[in-house]
């Protein structure tokens, strides 16, 4: 089961922004944001703590294993 693009979309729709932006703020593509949250790619660790420290969240709560 693949919580990671669940709680991804999620977390961008609260910060109301949308894919493209998202990107932008941590360096790849519109379209990897895509795979991700279709879930048909996952992102690298050095993506990962882009990410958490974006939104602010542990890595733990990305990937759906703490709430």
């Amino acid at each position: 089961m693949n919580k990671f693009k669940d709680v991804l979309k999620e977390l961008r729709k609260e910060k109301n922004i949308g894919q493209v932006e998202l990107a932008n703020k941590i360096g790849v593509s519109k379209g990897i944001i895509s795979l991700w949250e279709n879930g048909l790619r996952e992102p690298n660790m050095s993506s990962l703590i882009l990410l958490s420290k974006f939104f602010g969240v542990s890595i733990d709560f990305l990937v759906g294993i703490d709430k």
